[in-house]
């Protein structure tokens, strides 16, 4: 075989690969593994040539199959992975081709020219442990870092605080997740660009308390995290949680809410594979009274005015209708529901916003935006 697929690599998933060697190209065929749950998306691995010729006189061709079993996947025209070639940057694919089988299935391709001698595909910007290190670093001892617990696998729960508050405080308080789907790495770059801004902010910033990778073991498995067995973490939330993740979450969240005057938390998010309108929020939905219906209307018209224009969609807010495998509820209806405290969920699309596709300054630009709006507001400039 002219090139070898490994899984040596950080969120590793691939399945039902093929590689094929043309006379002109080489062409690689996977799909998202689901790792046991009901839904795949994440996808993530390397290729290396081992062929006796230089590569670069072919193009590796890597077709995606199965998009229609890929959650939100009915549009593959829109998907837009990412690569990393030869220890390069990460950088966009573009727009890929489509092509239908005999049989109905879709096939979805994209070009690399000339043929690398190694290469990283993933289905977005990876963000894992050692992108929350890099943060960390970048920030210059900004972020405090505690293990608030462990994962069922007992891996440690990271929380990073910009201070750990004091006891019923006036300071205004903001509790921050990312990738309780462990694949949505799109909304875990925009709560990076927020906490990056916040360590700018600084002893202006309100307190923060953020747990930038919740379902750490899906992250470092390459699980996509949404709706897996035993139980999706973000349908856990209520009483008693449904996994050990969540439960060292709401010990953490109580901890949280004494040290601070709780205003706000934002769980970071992305939607099904193909959604390219922009940015949006979740509204509470139908069964949640009227007082924390008004809060919520508030804060999603405060968080769409601090969003760039270019990411945001039209509307930018709605109340979610899809149905759920699960009976509990999810951290924005635990925190109004238990702390009265106004939880928001933002859906930040993987590739596309409309034409613009979209890359990690984006993302993080976005979360940077969010810091500003959010840290004027809570100091009453």
């Amino acid at each position: 075989m002219p090139y070898i697929v490994e899984t040596d690599v950080s969120s590793p998933n691939v399945a039902d690969v093929s590689i094929v060697d043309h006379s002109d190209r080489c062409e690689i065929g996977f799909t998202a593994h689901p790792h046991g749950g009901t839904e795949a998306l994440w996808f993530h691995f390397g290729a290396r040539w081992t062929g006796g010729d230089a590569p670069s006189a072919k193009s590796l061709s890597l077709t995606l199959r199965h998009t229609g079993t890929l959650l939100g996947g009915g549009q593959p025209e829109t998907m837009r992975p990412v690569v990393q070639v030869e220890g390069d940057d990460w950088t966009r694919l573009g727009a890929p081709v489509v092509q239908q089988e005999p049989d109905g299935q879709k096939l979805v391709s994209w070009d690399v020219v000339p043929a690398p001698y190694e290469i990283e595909v993933a289905w977005c910007f990876p963000y894992g442990p050692e992108s929350v290190d890099a943060l960390i670093s970048d920030c210059n001892g900004y972020w405090k870092v505690d293990s608030i617990g462990v994962s069922q696998a007992g891996r440690a729960m990271r929380r990073l605080s910009n201070s750990y508050g004091e006891t019923d405080p006036d300071r205004p308080g903001v509790f921050c997740t990312a990738q309780q789907h462990s694949g949505e790495t799109s909304g875990a770059w925009v709560l990076d660009g927020f906490l990056r801004r916040i360590a700018e902010i600084s002893d202006d910033a309100p307190l923060i308390w953020a747990i930038p990778t919740a379902n750490i073991d899906g992250v470092v498995d390459g699980d996509y995290g949404k709706d897996p067995f035993p139980h999706d973490l973000n349908r856990a939330w209520g009483q008693p949680p449904m996994r050990h993740e969540t439960l060292v979450m709401q010990q953490d969240i109580r901890r949280w809410m004494e040290r601070c005057r709780p205003s706000l938390a934002i769980d970071f998010h992305a939607p099904g594979a193909c959604e390219n309108s922009g940015a949006y929020l979740f509204l509470p939905r139908k069964d949640v009274d009227e007082e924390q219906k008004r809060v919520a209307r508030i804060w999603a018209e405060r968080l769409g005015s601090w969003l760039p224009d270019e990411i945001r969609a039209d509307p930018f807010s709605i109340v979610p209708d899809y149905p759920s495998r699960w009976p509990g509820g999810a951290i924005g209806g635990y925190l109004a529901g238990v702390h009265g405290v106004c939880g928001m969920t933002i859906e930040t699309p993987y590739s596309m916003v409309g034409d613009h596709v979209l890359t990690r300054t984006d993302y993080q630009n976005a979360g940077a935006s969010l810091a500003d709006g959010l840290a004027d507001h809570l100091s009453g400039s």
